[in-house]
């Protein structure tokens, strides 16, 4: 998975603010019209610090999803690339599990669970 960690494959995006043996935790920012190439995430748990609007894209498919600030919610497994389709920037924080809570990125998710 390393070839597929956000921090390696989008370091303008995505920055560790923390790891130890249980957690990671992630900051990611961005502008409209920005991309993210493939990457994957391990369960999470994902805090909203601005509204922002995305397009995620799998193999499978696309999501659009549209999310207020100050919302922290579940986003499981999964490998996507994203698109800010909003007029605001994004900034969100990602707790990432490891190890047996990590889980595994299967397809069968996409975007948060809201």
């Amino acid at each position: 998975m390393v070839e597929e960690d956000p921090v390696t494959t989008n370091p303008a995006h995505y920055r560790t603010m923390f790891e130890n043996e249980f957690v990671r935790v992630l900051e990611y920012i961005d502008d409209p019209g920005d991309t993210t190439t493939p990457h994957v995430h391990p369960n999470s748990v994902m805090v909203t610090l601005t509204d922002f609007q995305r397009r995620l894209r799998t193999g499978a498919g696309e999501r659009d999803v549209d999310i207020a600030a100050h919302q922290a919610m579940w986003v499981p497994a999964q490998r996507h690339a994203g698109e800010n389709i909003g007029r605001t920037a994004t900034h969100t924080i990602f707790v990432e599990l490891k190890g047996d809570a990590a889980g595994v990125a299967d397809g069968r998710d996409l975007g948060p669970s809201t």
